[in-house]
């Protein structure tokens, strides 16, 4: 029995309410069938395109990230990570832009893998242990996360940061007559 479709043209919620149609007749089959049926790949692409969606909810709501911005900072095209948005990929994702698009939101990568089906664990370009970090950084960084800042202060401090990380850099000779001018 096929359930009942939005109307045509519709558009909003319908991918969400898809996500859950799926879900259930998922469930119902594995009830119906007495035991767990193989996970199709149209259900990993729903999996994989719900963490996605999430991830970039995430993005916009914390960090106010456009699209732009998430696909700059994580090297992964807009045009990609919207395919993977919709569920429009014939083959799996290379696992290096998954990794990629989770490490430049700071997610773990093994969560979009197993939302992929994937039984293997992330590889991190990052070494065994992290740079120490700067004090200052790490005062900013409390700072950002300390319930008694305002809402105001932690848009500048995020602000000035993204300002810092992303402005270009002086050539090197460049560098040395500026200091040389001081």
């Amino acid at each position: 029995m096929k359930s009942p479709g939005p109307p045509s043209g519709h558009t909003g919620s319908s991918s969400r309410k898809r996500d859950r149609r799926v879900a259930v007749a998922a469930t119902k089959a594995q009830r119906s069938y007495g035991h767990e049926v193989t996970e199709t790949a149209n259900a990993r692409k729903i999996a994989f395109a719900t963490f996605v969606r999430r991830a970039l909810d995430e993005a916009r709501a914390t960090r106010a990230w456009s699209g732009t911005e998430v696909s700059r900072r994580t090297g992964v095209s807009r045009q990609t990570i919207n395919r993977w948005v919709r569920g429009d990929w014939a083959s799996d994702p290379e696992a290096e832009r998954v990794v990629a698009f989770c490490e430049g939101l700071g997610l773990d990568p093994t969560v979009a893998f197993a939302a992929l089906g994937w039984e293997r664990t992330a590889t991190r370009r990052t070494s065994t242990s992290p740079p120490p970090m700067d004090p200052d950084v790490e005062a900013l960084l409390r700072r950002l996360v300390d319930p008694d800042v305002s809402d105001a202060e932690k848009f500048h401090i995020r602000e000035t940061i993204r300002y810092l990380a992303y402005r270009p850099t002086l050539p090197l000779g460049a560098q040395k007559r500026g200091d040389a001018a001081s």
